[in-house]
């Protein structure tokens, strides 16, 4: 069985998820950024995936904030370096016969050269689609395990407190 390995190209999901390109929009992109780290860690621990998500910081010299609560590895590339040109570095480095490496991107193009040798990729609108069904399925599992596992208020049902009432008539007369 392969490893599955999916690096996302942390702007380029923001750019395309509507609800964090507003928060960007709004100049709150540290919130937008928040967000989209806390959903992919859920989803890492829903989907399994190994999740890298790549920040490009070709902009965004000497930031180097830490996001040790997730459970995802955050990189950021160095000034002067894009996400595309890190992710393409990366995902070649990563893929052997037992990996498959995903990059959730939509700018194909840029990264050509990962999917020839073998990268799947995964359109922004398609992640979000898969993490949407992973986060229904946990919860009909929840609803499905609580519908199965829940007490009731009273161990007796109706009819067998009447079976109950009835014996204990009998017996007292």
């Amino acid at each position: 069985m392969k490893k599955n390995i999916l690096i996302v190209d942390a702007y380029n999901m923001i750019g395309n998820w509507p609800k964090l390109n507003k928060l960007k929009k709004n100049d709150q992109l540290e919130e937008a950024r928040d967000q989209l780290l806390r959903v992919l860690s859920d989803y890492h621990k829903q989907s399994g995936y190994q999740i890298i998500v790549v920040f490009d910081a070709m902009y965004v010299p000497g930031l180097s904030k830490s996001y040790k609560q997730y459970t995802l590895q955050v990189i950021w590339t160095d000034e002067g370096q894009t996400a595309d040109s890190y992710i393409e570095s990366l995902a070649g480095q990563l893929m052997n016969p037992l990996t498959q490496v995903t990059v959730a991107t939509s700018d194909q193009a840029e990264q050509w050269t990962i999917f020839s040798q073998g990268a799947l990729r995964k359109p922004a609108w398609e992640l979000a689609q898969d993490i949407r069904r992973a986060q229904k399925e946990v919860k009909q599992t929840a609803r499905h395990y609580q519908d199965e596992h829940s007490v009731r208020s009273n161990p007796w049902s109706e009819e067998q407190l009447m079976e109950l009432r009835n014996l204990l008539h009998h017996l007292s007369q």
